[in-house]
């Protein structure tokens, strides 16, 4: 099931999530999340009109959300999306779920353009997202700093509207 996350999933979001800041190059942040700074979180996303939607079954499979690209108003109809899962979910479409949540929520709202940020050093995040329809805009060669080496950022993007 995908439902908007509550306070209450932000120590499962948290324990999704911190495995990945600290072991692997996925994202370039080193800063591990807290409950308490996660539940800030969904208050500062809905306060926006955004979405932080849970899949969960049992147990928390992953998460997704969206936020502005940049800001300013020209940018106001692109936004770029953030997606987690347990390695549980991973290979169940659980991921394609929780995006086409995320894309239709974006969609509903008149965004027309919705990025991720894929680390170059994520082969199946690139995959998976080109499986998607998005496509590779750009490479940001040396733009990440993790475990003592540079790393790039490659941009994705899909059109929704």
């Amino acid at each position: 099931m995908i439902r908007a996350a509550v306070p209450a999933d932000c120590a499962g979001i948290a324990t999704i999530w911190n495995p990945i800041i600290r072991d692997t190059a996925v994202t370039f942040t080193t800063a591990e999340k807290t409950p308490e700074g996660l539940a800030a979180t969904l208050e500062e996303k809905a306060a926006a009109g955004h979405p932080f939607l849970v899949a969960v079954e049992e147990e928390l499979l992953g998460f997704a959300t969206y936020g502005a690209f940049r800001n300013g108003p020209g940018y106001a109809r692109t936004m770029e999306h953030t997606i987690i899962l347990a390695p549980a979910a991973r290979g169940r479409g659980v991921g394609r779920t929780l995006m086409a949540a995320i894309e239709a929520h974006a969609e509903a709202r008149g965004v027309h353009s919705l990025w991720a940020g894929v680390s170059a050093e994520n082969p199946a995040g690139r995959a998976f997202h080109a499986a998607l329809g998005y496509a590779e805009i750009a490479v940001l060669p040396e733009v990440g700093w993790k475990f003592g080496r540079w790393m790039d950022l490659v941009l994705m993007q899909k059109i929704l509207c």
